[in-house]
């Protein structure tokens, strides 16, 4: 099953990603984990990305598709993948909508979650984040047993710089303006399911689950 997973920060990527990879057994890549394994493998398109990111430029989307690409045709997206963060524009989806038809491996399903702004507001800011270890909790939803202290390693818990409600509105406008006609292209296709993401995760998964067995 070939998936692409859309949302904006605070809609629960990360959670549902990680039911889906139990219930189908397919690899979630990202291009942020996919740019960084490039770079450590000091791969010829790793040392391109490089070059542009010491630089402090975007990488080009030519590089970013032929990662994609590569990372496509690996034995362990022999039975889908779980596409997440990539495309993020109208240009990158045109383009990787022509790669994947090459190598066989089209789009099957857009799973688009969706939150409303007050949701999302208490998501985000009451999101803590551990910086030893990565584990994430909040405040309230998934509070940890010692207050500000991470549970699996005991590091003290961190709020993102940008977890605020002002840059959270930066980056909802950014998301509107840029993915907007990413789910609008594939939405022409016939492929794309809205999942109200503003449920408790149980109920969100249960619709995602339908979506993609539809």
């Amino acid at each position: 099953m070939n998936i692409l997973i859309m949302g904006p920060a605070g809609a629960g990527k990360g959670t549902m990603s990680e039911l889906i990879l139990k219930e189908y057994d397919i690899p979630h890549i990202s291009t942020g984990d996919m740019l960084r394994e490039n770079v450590r493998n000091n791969t010829e398109l790793g040392r391109t990305a490089k070059s542009y990111m010491e630089a402090g430029k975007l990488v080009p989307d030519d590089v970013i598709n032929a990662m994609v690409e590569d990372r496509l045709q690996q034995p362990d997206c022999q039975k889908g993948y779980l596409l997440d963060g990539f495309p993020r524009t109208l240009v990158q989806a045109e383009a990787f909508s022509e790669i994947a038809e090459k190598i066989g491996k089209p789009v099957e399903s857009v799973i688009a979650l969706e939150v409303g702004f007050d949701v999302l507001t208490d998501r985000i800011t009451g999101r803590r984040i551990c910086p030893k270890c990565g584990a994430i909790f909040h405040i309230r939803n998934h509070a940890p047993k010692v207050e500000g202290i991470c549970d699996e390693c005991g590091a003290e818990l961190q709020q993102r710089k940008d977890d605020t409600v002002e840059q959270l509105k930066v980056r909802m406008d950014e998301y509107e303006k840029s993915t907007k006609p990413v789910i609008d292209f594939y939405e022409a296709k016939g492929v794309v399911s809205h999942i109200d993401a503003g449920k408790d995760k149980s109920e969100v998964f249960a619709d995602v689950k339908a979506a993609l067995e539809k």
